[in-house]
């Protein structure tokens, strides 16, 4: 089940939301832990037990933590290759196996494995709780339903944001439930159902159009098209998803971590990192990066660390080498950052911001791609546009009206308007008005009516 479904907006949401404060307080854990349960076996009900028996290992394992203080490390060892061996095994086995065949020349048959939603977002959330109980950042949760609502609440649950337990650990037994921030998470959502349904999908199909294009028809201007554009799909897919679990998790009393800070605004790829994904970036600094060593142990080290850092990054997001390139690339311009541009960019905020802009966008295409010669044919194109100028496509196809008003919006609302609204006092006048209700409103029925009029709904970030 999506967010972006009319099931989950006229079904699911209303019977979980109105039963939530129609059940005693004792119970309301136990409630919208089935209702996760049941949002998630919606989609992929014989993966339900894998998620069940997951929880049931890392919970018995923390209980084994806080009884054997002198066996955690060992503990978290093996509790450490039991969830990475599962993430693993769905995720990569097929991987591995044609990486075999490519190293041998032996064509090896691939399994027949389905990825589990959401199962790299689940897993570190479940290794983040195991690594601070090792490092004694709280005491283990005896309450199974509490953990295993902290690991399965269905806003977050397959797309994130990774949640810490610590974050939300008073959270699971007391939670604050005012107008005030149910109101608040409605609007939330409401935005980032505006972002996913009305921007991301309307522009996902141009970029589908133009990445499926055969190359001969691909010019050097449909291939800076579809780079710019997929960089406004992916930022408006993800951020609003993001945007709605954290408006839902405000409706049931929870504070989720910001996910997004308009990280195409960035002067630099390091801030680009600490503002896009931010909860997986958090993630990988204070689970790997600092243990690594971090940049305390010399500038060789540190090098070696992000690049260990971004190449599993790359690998986070998927079993494939488009994905582990991306990652390689990202953490390539981090180096170079560190050893000569950041000067430069701290003394010309404009160029930076040509700069970054550049980079990231020649990393989305890279992202999207299908293979490594889809990202080289696109890039090429990129680079030397002048070549290629012939196509039959008419770009009316591709660029409507509506589009471009839409593309237009998108380009504003990455951060360039709100840097201005955020300025001014209409934006404080703006904000919990009557005339932002009605915006919501509006935005809203306009979902609804995409929605139940097209069926082309993606989410890029499922397949992570």
């Amino acid at each position: 089940m999506v967010f972006s479904s009319l099931i989950f907006l006229w079904i699911f949401l209303p019977i979980v939301f109105i039963g939530y404060f129609l059940v005693p307080d004792k119970l309301k854990n136990v409630f919208l832990l089935l209702g996760s349960l049941l949002f998630y076996a919606w989609g992929e009900p014989k993966y339900i037990l894998l998620m069940i028996c997951s929880i049931v290992i890392n919970y018995v394992i923390g209980l084994l933590m806080d009884m054997y203080a002198n066996r955690k490390k060992v503990l978290l060892i093996c509790d450490i290759i039991i969830n990475l061996v599962i993430l693993g095994y769905f995720k990569y086995f097929n991987f591995i196996l044609r990486i075999i065949s490519l190293g041998t020349g032996k064509e090896l048959s691939s399994a027949d494995i389905a990825l589990p939603i959401g199962i790299s977002f689940f897993t570190f959330q479940i290794l983040s709780y195991i690594i601070d109980l090792y490092r004694g950042k709280f005491k283990a949760q005896k309450n199974l339903i509490n953990l295993a609502l902290y690991i399965s609440f269905f806003p977050q649950l397959i797309a994130g944001p990774i949640v810490r337990y610590e974050d939300i650990e008073v959270q699971l037994k007391h939670r604050k439930r005012t107008t005030e921030q149910i109101a608040s998470g409605i609007r939330r959502f409401i935005y980032g159902f505006g972002k996913k349904i009305i921007l991301s999908n309307t522009i996902a199909q141009c970029v589908d159009l133009i990445f499926a294009l055969n190359y001969a028809e691909l010019t050097g201007i449909l291939a800076w098209a579809g780079a710019l554009l997929y960089a406004l799909q992916i930022y408006y897919d993800f951020s609003g998803y993001s945007d709605m679990a954290i408006g839902l998790g405000k409706m049931f009393g929870f504070e989720f971590p910001e996910n997004f800070n308009y990280p195409y605004m960035s002067s630099s790829i390091r801030e680009f990192w600490q503002r896009w994904h931010i909860s997986l970036g958090t993630w990988f600094r204070e689970y790997l990066y600092i243990p690594l060593g971090g940049n305390r142990k010399g500038k060789t080290r540190t090098y070696v660390n992000l690049t260990i850092v971004f190449f599993l990054t790359g690998l986070w997001h998927g079993a494939s080498f488009n994905f582990i390139l991306w990652g390689l690339y990202h953490g390539l311009f981090q180096i170079l950052e560190r050893l000569m541009l950041r000067v430069f960019l701290e003394k010309h905020k404009i160029l930076a911001h040509v700069y970054t802009t550049i980079v990231f966008v020649f990393g989305w295409v890279i992202f999207r791609s299908d293979d490594l010669i889809q990202a080289g044919v696109m890039v090429r194109r990129m680079l030397m546009p002048w070549e290629y100028t012939q196509s039959n496509l008419i770009m009316r196809r591709v660029f409507d009206n509506k589009t471009i008003l839409i593309i237009l919006a998108g380009v504003l609302g990455s951060g360039l308007m709100q840097r201005l609204l955020y300025k001014t006092k209409n934006y404080r006048k703006w904000k919990d008005s009557y005339l932002e209700m009605a915006y919501c409103g509006a935005i809203l029925f306009l979902c609804i009516a995409a929605l139940a009029s097209n069926t082309y709904n993606p989410f890029i970030y499922f397949r992570f």
